[in-house]
């Protein structure tokens, strides 16, 4: 069985015992979430429940497996002739979570 999803903005096609990568949802490692905003959902057979927008009644469920930050990006700025120079770092923030269940 898989399921469309709506996370942080953005669309995941799930099945049970995939892992993602989301943006930080500030939850503690361990923990359960419900992802409520289910699209579509494609049972065994093939057949497809569309949402319009979500599908009634249907969740998927995982666990947050660790938090942490990705890779660090350098943000280079630089005007030619104009001696401006700015060199900046980020490493975006993620939570890494673990799909157990699709309830539909």
């Amino acid at each position: 069985m898989t399921a469309i999803i709506e996370a942080c903005g953005k669309q995941y096609r799930v099945s049970v015992g995939d892992v993602l990568y989301l943006d930080k949802l500030g939850m503690a490692d361990g923990e359960t979430v419900t992802f409520d905003k289910v699209l579509t959902v494609v049972n065994d057979e093939g057949a497809a429940t569309i949402g319009k927008p979500v599908v009634e009644g249907a969740t998927v469920t995982a666990n947050v497996v660790k938090s942490g930050k990705g890779k660090k990006i350098l943000v280079y700025k630089m005007h030619p002739k104009k001696n401006y120079r700015r060199k900046q770092g980020h490493r975006q923030p993620y939570t890494k979570v673990e799909i157990t269940a699709i309830n539909a």
